[in-house]
């Protein structure tokens, strides 16, 4: 019987994520959530069945599991998200430096033409 408790506990993690699946890619936030989730539940299961209770045990591993996997993909995301508004502002900067060099060479130029 136990061994029936940690399959289903596997499937149903696996059917959670195949579920999360859709058409758009999972966004970091989403990965660490279901990847904690899953490492819990198989992490309970395991913890659990050495008890006697492992379908509680995968319940619970995988609640914590995925709570700390949202903390942690969070966390990452909101980087990503700072990284990219950093890079936004370091490639509009670069644009302005080029549009400025390119009125100084053309002031030079109509300054030798006079």
């Amino acid at each position: 019987m136990r061994k029936t408790a940690i399959v289903a506990a596997i499937l149903a993690v696996l059917f959670l994520i195949a579920g999360c699946a859709g058409s758009q890619p999972l966004s970091t936030r989403e990965e660490g959530t279901l990847g904690g989730a899953g490492i819990g539940a198989v992490g309970g299961a395991l913890v659990g069945a050495a008890v006697g209770h492992p379908a509680a045990g995968a319940l619970i591993g995988g609640g914590l599991g995925g709570v700390t996997g949202y903390a942690v993909g969070n966390s990452m995301q909101n980087q990503q998200n700072a990284n990219a508004q950093t890079q936004t502002q370091i490639q509009s900067q670069q644009q302005e430096i080029e549009q400025q060099r390119e009125q100084l060479q053309q002031l030079k130029q109509s300054q030798e033409t006079e």
